[in-house]
């Protein structure tokens, strides 16, 4: 993936920045102080390696990363260009045409299986770090792909990532994250789970309710399941029309890759066992905490949260600090 000119030519060239034209996606990316400095050659020789390595990644649900350019310390990203642009847009712009249930479906099944490439199926592990519906963008087929690997980072199989600066957007940040900076894997299948209730409900993961208080996504969805409702969740721009069967499994799935605890989520392939049917989701027994309380007490205690298939801990211990809540409505 070779260089592709100055900053001035680039935008010369394409016309904007982080704008949709003929051919191309151009996306900036920031230059992290914590991994890059105008003075360490070895940090940028670093990052210019990731994203070559990242342009090498070939799957039918992953945007295509077709070059780059450095400048002062900025790296330029350009992408496939993709014709409808990102899903946000049509998820939350109430205004605008509304995704059927079988795109929607559709979408979910392709982001996982892209995600299930990064975690396992290529040669070295991409943690994505963003996972959000901004972040996926459809073709002309309105097909779901995953983009913006800016904030990815790369490790050999069978090693740990190495890092500890916590990057991604609220809302979709797992409670370890958020305590001890290391992205991972599971941290990935938390995103995509909040994801997963974004789709299907058709609400960003921190809102308001219809008093205008303060909403989390997660519990939310959480409170209608154990009130027996959990199908009112579901997109009124659907008017009904989904199968009851799949949007079932997508909340169910959503609650389960979205648990406080990293040991209770599923890992992507098993994710994707789920949705192509070989195995049911295990059952969400009721409880009366919400994630954001559930958050506050150690992980490895909520594994029996679901069952049958997960083994309980030995107990659970409670932990000092702030509600996750209070984290994400006061920026702290």
């Amino acid at each position: 993936m070779p260089p592709m000119g100055s900053r001035t030519e680039m935008y010369s060239a394409l016309e904007g920045l982080g704008k949709y034209t003929k051919g191309y996606f151009l996306y900036l990316i920031w230059r992290s102080p914590s991994r890059v400095s105008h003075d360490s050659r070895q940090g940028i020789r670093e990052f210019i390696a990731e994203a070559v390595s990242v342009g090498r990644l070939r799957h039918r649900n992953l945007t295509q990363l077709l070059g780059y350019c450095r400048r002062n310390g900025e790296l330029l990203l350009v992408y496939d260009y993709m014709a409808n642009g990102s899903l946000d847009k049509y998820l939350h712009n109430k205004n605008g045409p509304a995704l059927c249930w079988p795109q929607r479906y559709l979408i979910v099944k392709g982001i996982a299986s892209s995600l299930l490439y990064l975690h396992e199926d290529w040669e070295q592990v991409v943690i994505h770090r963003d996972i959000k519906a901004s972040n996926v963008l459809l073709d002309r087929e309105m097909n779901g792909r995953l983009g913006d690997f800016g904030l990815a980072r790369l490790y050999d199989h069978g090693t740990n990532a190495q890092t500890t600066h916590v990057v991604g957007t609220m809302g979709y940040l797992a409670p370890e994250l958020m305590r001890t900076g290391k992205a991972t894997p599971s941290t990935d299948v938390f995103a995509f789970g909040v994801f997963l209730l974004e789709v299907v409900c058709g609400r960003r993961p921190i809102g308001s309710d219809e008093h205008n208080n303060p909403m989390v996504l997660v519990d939310w969805v959480l409170e209608h399941h154990r009130n027996g409702s959990i199908i009112d969740t579901v997109d009124s721009r659907l008017e009904g029309k989904f199968n009851m069967e799949e949007v079932s499994i997508i909340l169910k799935l959503g609650l389960l890759c979205a648990h406080p605890s990293p040991n209770t989520r599923p890992s992507m392939r098993k994710v994707m066992q789920y949705l192509d049917g070989d195995q049911a989701v295990p059952h969400l027994t009721p409880t009366y905490m919400s994630y954001n309380e559930m958050a506050l007490m150690q992980s490895e205690g909520f594994d029996s949260y679901i069952t049958p298939c997960l083994p309980s801990a030995a107990g659970i211990c409670s932990r000092s600090g702030e509600s996750l809540v209070t984290v994400l409505f006061d920026g702290r």
